[in-house]
């Protein structure tokens, strides 16, 4: 069955990180991709138009490499400095990946625990978006503080990106629901037992999510409260 063009809502408005406007706002990372193959039809069927791609564990490019499926799905590759333990090492393989894919967007986005007064910090360095974490990464335990991400979409005045953790469709569904303007996912879509179906339903989670968040949901009440009008109901009726 071929469910790559189902939407649930049309295009929402796009979004925007440092000057870059995309509709889509599921990011894909390449990581744990049984293969290029896989990895292709993951991309195009998630819709993304963003992947990130670790530089430090980049094999060389052309055809039938890396990048070279990235960019016939027709996504920008977003490079990270995963795997550098420095400041030092980070800047000089930004500046490499600057070289190495023609590109000026070189940007931080930096992937933290779930503290809002650290987000907002971050914010206040000159951080072109936050991206704090759901659960520890890989673990697909969900977001496990869902209160705290809400407060740091709250206060955010960049782009929050929920960042690890996703294990499903609906923890990232959850995510856009909290407000997140986006999400990142990896594990849960390269190691899901069919990725590209997986894929298609985290795409479809993350447009929902964003809907519902937009459509604003009903109070949260402690008691039933009746969806029918009781005003002109008969009273006194026999039984």
């Amino acid at each position: 069955m071929s469910v790559q063009n189902v939407r649930v809502v049309p295009p929402d408005a796009t979004w925007t990180i440092a000057g870059r406007t995309m509709t889509s706002r599921l990011i894909v990372g390449t990581g744990g991709a049984q293969s290029l193959d896989v990895l292709g039809k993951v991309l195009t069927a998630s819709g993304t138009e963003l992947t990130t791609v670790a530089m430090r564990r980049l094999p060389a490019a052309g055809d039938g490499s890396l990048l070279g499926t990235i960019r016939q799905a027709g996504a920008a590759v977003l490079p990270n400095t995963a795997g550098c333990h420095t400041a030092a090492e980070a800047l000089l393989v930004a500046r490499l990946a600057r070289e190495a894919l023609g590109t000026d967007w070189v940007i931080v986005l930096p992937y933290t625990n779930d503290d809002p007064v650290l987000a907002l910090r971050l914010e206040e360095a000159g951080c072109s978006a936050v991206m704090p974490l759901g659960a520890p990464i890989g673990s697909g335990l969900g977001i496990r503080n869902p209160h705290n991400i809400a407060m740091i979409v709250e206060r955010a005045g960049v782009p929050v990106i929920l960042d690890a953790g996703i294990g499903t469709a609906s923890d990232a569904a959850l995510a856009m629901e909290l407000g997140c303007d986006g999400v990142l996912v990896a594990s849960a879509i390269t190691r899901a037992a069919d990725p590209e179906l997986m894929a298609v339903a985290i795409k479809l989670a993350v447009e929902a999510g964003r809907a519902a968040c937009q459509a604003g949901r009903i109070p949260r009440r402690w008691h039933a409260v009746a969806s029918s009008p009781m005003v002109g109901l008969p009273t006194g009726a026999a039984l």
